[in-house]
């Protein structure tokens, strides 16, 4: 019998190479879903910003900005990760990005009339914080449920690297869309 053919499954190519965990389905398309939704946080996070410094220019406005995206992760992980392990994850993932959803919707609503207050735009980045800090433990837990045990640790790799490719897009996305904006009155306050 050739050696060839008595390496285990988790041995063949395939199952060792960094894209192995794409070859699921569920994974690959939870996995693009994942980094589009990160893109658009970090999006948000520019903007927010930038909105802030155009409508309260003070220090402390801006900083609350950064305060009301963070704050939420430290408060809500220890919480999140409890309910992760007692709900059906895939619900709680479901749920948590509709509201998060229709959550970006109502603000990009608001901001595009111009009845956008510094305190609103707070209230809203925490409330998207808070989706962030509930769904990261989610989807953390889920993955060994996506792909086989031989392609996990890929799958977690890959996980890493789709955070780091939208922290690395979504801020580059967010200043071009202040440098050029989209034909509408986003983050027009005249």
């Amino acid at each position: 019998m050739p050696e060839t053919s008595m390496r285990p499954a988790a041995a063949t190519p395939a199952a060792n190479s960094a894209f192995a965990p794409f070859y699921h389905k569920s994974f690959a398309v939870l996995w693009v879903a994942t980094v589009l939704s990160n893109v658009g946080t970090w999006m948000h996070d520019v903007g927010a910003g930038w909105l802030m410094t155009s409508m309260a220019p003070s220090p402390v406005m801006v900083a609350l900005v950064q305060t009301a995206t963070t704050l939420p992760l430290f408060l809500f992980a220890l919480p999140a990760g409890a309910i992760a392990d007692i709900v059906d994850k895939r619900k709680l993932l479901l749920l948590v990005q509709s509201v998060l959803a229709i959550t970006a919707l109502t603000l990009a609503y608001i901001v595009a009339n111009n009845i956008i207050t510094p305190w609103l735009l707070l209230i809203f980045t925490f409330v998207m914080g808070i989706g962030a800090a509930l769904t990261a433990p989610a989807w953390q837990a889920i993955v060994p449920s996506l792909v086989p045990k031989p392609v996990l640790q890929q799958a977690v790799a890959a996980n890493s690297v789709g955070i780091n490719i939208s922290r690395a897009i979504g801020p580059a996305v967010g200043a071009l869309s202040s440098v050029y904006p989209l034909p509408c009155r986003f983050y027009s306050m005249a």
